[in-house]
């Protein structure tokens, strides 16, 4: 049988889950689009006689050699995306694992060690709103008493949408045993910004800046727009757009980021003055306690506004994830097997952050001359991609296969 290239694994992916209107994807956990994901990650491992399972919290794995062995050396990302996402967060570092897979094959690799591809369920968070659930999970950072809470916009909860998908939502949960036979986890990611630049086409990751989700509540009061005195009104929408101002101000100020790019507003009609607004806050900085300041100057800013606008102010932390210091002994040996590529950190989050607490990881970047991610304009030229996953061929035969000495 011949087994697809990376270009037509790749041409296989690209319809699923995308939007005729924007051009991007809505691939969210647990929905159809999922599904098809799911099914096309299945294939792919039977058809290179690997062994496939899911986990207990639905994370996909195709195994090549012993799945129970120790040591085992795992690559892989997550299928899933953002709202009108891109095409290559995520899917880039899925189908490179397989085409990485395939061209140690070609080279007659000895494996020495178990190697596993994983695709991790929803990592983007897009619909049950935190972020890495899949790995969190099986960490223990997400307990399943806190998962089985979740719901999505339509009040869906979590556990009836893993079972719906045929997932049995009574076993999620921490899964140690997997985690301890894990010798290392890389994984390949699309760079989301501009630094690797001409003939830089893969880095490799150093850290992960401290981030995480803050939902922010603005109680007003709801009332007619056109007969509503400005002096009478508690109108919430003035509290959320000023903090959303200072948010940006002081974010800049800190050498930070801070976005809010998710918005919910109650009744929500035209000529209607707001009774809630809900505003989701993202924020992410170079260090910790410079992260912990941000997010308290711009609660403060809320509520001082708020107190003028007769608007209550409530913030709730959804997730938070500290920062992530990639593994320093697999991160030079990767580099050095790379022949010094660059080093760089980076401000998003990935399963590959989660798993770092527990598992020795590191990470992979192949250049994206746009600079721009979470959005359909998210790019990444061919070249840089197969030269990708040579560079994940390359690392994995260093980690999981006998030399030639041997």
């Amino acid at each position: 049988m011949t087994l697809p290239s990376f270009e037509e694994m790749w041409a296989e992916l690209l319809p699923v889950g995308r939007s005729a209107s924007s051009g991007g994807y809505r691939r969210y956990a647990w929905n159809g689009a999922d599904a098809e994901c799911r099914a096309w990650f299945e294939q792919q491992a039977r058809d290179r006689g690997l062994h496939y399972e899911r986990d207990r919290n639905g994370n996909q794995w195709a195994w090549l050699g012993d799945p129970d062995g120790d040591g085992a050396i795992v690559t892989g990302s997550h299928l899933d995306s953002v709202p009108d996402g891109g095409a290559f967060d995520g899917p880039l570092g899925v189908v490179s694992s397989f085409a990485a897979l395939d061209e140690l094959r070609g080279r007659g690799a000895r494996f020495a060690k178990p190697l596993a591809i994983v695709n991790f369920g929803d990592e983007e968070g897009a619909r049950f709103g935190v972020a890495c659930v899949g790995s969190r999970l099986a960490t223990g950072v997400l307990t399943a008493d806190q998962a089985r809470e979740l719901r999505d916009a339509d009040g869906v909860r979590l556990p009836d949408a893993m079972e719906r998908a045929g997932q049995d939502p009574t076993a999620i949960g921490a899964d140690p045993g997997r985690l301890a036979r894990i010798g290392a986890f890389v994984e390949l990611h699309v760079e989301q910004g501009r630094y690797l630049g001409e003939g830089q086409p893969v880095g490799v990751a150093s850290a992960i800046w401290p981030h995480g989700r803050w939902r922010f509540d603005f109680h007003g009061e709801a009332n007619h727009a056109g007969t509503t005195r400005i002096e009478d009104r508690r109108d919430p929408m003035l509290t959320y757009a000023n903090t959303v101002l200072a948010a940006r101000k002081k974010a800049r100020l800190a050498g930070a980021l801070a976005t809010f790019g998710k918005v919910a507003v109650e009744p929500n009609g035209t000529n209607a003055i707001a009774s809630l607004v809900r505003g989701w806050l993202d924020s992410r900085a170079a260090d910790e306690s410079v992260l912990a300041e941000l997010v308290e100057e711009i609660r403060a800013a809320a509520v001082e506004r708020g107190e003028r606008d007769g608007v209550k102010v409530e913030l709730v932390r959804e997730s938070y994830t500290p920062v992530v210091d990639f593994d320093g002994p697999l991160r030079d040996r990767i580099a050095a097997t790379l022949g010094g590529v660059p080093v760089l950190p980076t401000g998003a989050g990935h399963d590959a952050g989660i798993l770092a607490s527990t598992v020795p990881t590191a990470m992979l970047f192949v250049r994206n001359p746009s600079g721009v991610s979470h959005s359909p304009t998210e790019h990444a030229e061919l070249p840089d991609c197969l030269a990708g996953v040579s560079a994940l061929a390359d690392v994995l035969e260093d980690l999981a296969c006998m030399s030639a000495a041997q």
